[in-house]
């Protein structure tokens, strides 16, 4: 089954950064590298199974999307500058309405949440936040993982995702952080698909 996340980053700049300071003047982009490697690598491998988005909200030209395919990306290791770096080379092109590719399995848009989630078409969006239904408790299906960053998600996608979401599930009363949460399904999802 494929798999889809989607991070919303609230802070990560829309243009070239400083790979010394991903956590600084990058607006937190180690949670997307940290995010994008726990959606994507296994040992010796990559998911082909998975789908990676990255809505990047900060300046100078929100709002701009990265998306890395699991079953195309080539060149790309798990660690966070090789990560990072591969994400500068996708914000210094020219994002417009569709999709550019930057490499091999990686490409770059300018759009919103909303047009992003127009786009999967009939995928099943499941909102993570910590007050929804446990995720043992449901059937998920053609899934659509949306997690925010370490801020959340502001008030207007919060809208958003509560109009489009098929559910609004949890990972139970610990907090954890995207790149966790994202392990965690994975985790989830593999026994599953194992048995």
């Amino acid at each position: 089954m494929e798999r889809i996340f989607v991070l919303i980053a609230n802070r990560a700049v829309t243009s070239s950064f400083n790979l010394n300071d991903l956590a600084g003047s990058a607006g937190r982009m180690d949670i997307v590298c940290r995010f994008i490697s726990q959606s994507l690598f296994i040992s010796h491998g990559i998911r082909k199974n998975v789908m990676v988005y990255a809505v990047l909200k900060g300046p100078p030209e929100p709002c701009k999307i990265v998306k890395i395919s699991g079953d195309e990306v080539r060149y790309l290791s798990p660690d966070e500058r090789n990560i990072a770096g591969m994400l500068n080379k996708a914000l210094s092109k020219k994002a417009e309405k569709d999709w550019n590719m930057v490499s091999p399995g990686v490409y770059v848009a300018r759009m919103d949440l909303s047009s992003l989630l127009d786009s999967l078409g009939d995928k099943n969006i499941y909102y993570l936040r910590e007050d929804g239904v446990d995720i043992s408790m449901i059937d998920v299906s053609e899934p659509v993982f949306v997690i925010g960053d370490h801020t959340g998600v502001e008030r207007e996608d919060e809208r958003l995702l509560l109009e489009k979401a098929e559910r609004v599930i949890s990972l139970g009363s610990t907090l954890y952080q995207a790149d966790q949460c994202v392990t965690i399904i994975n985790y989830l999802f593999d026994r599953v698909e194992t048995k």
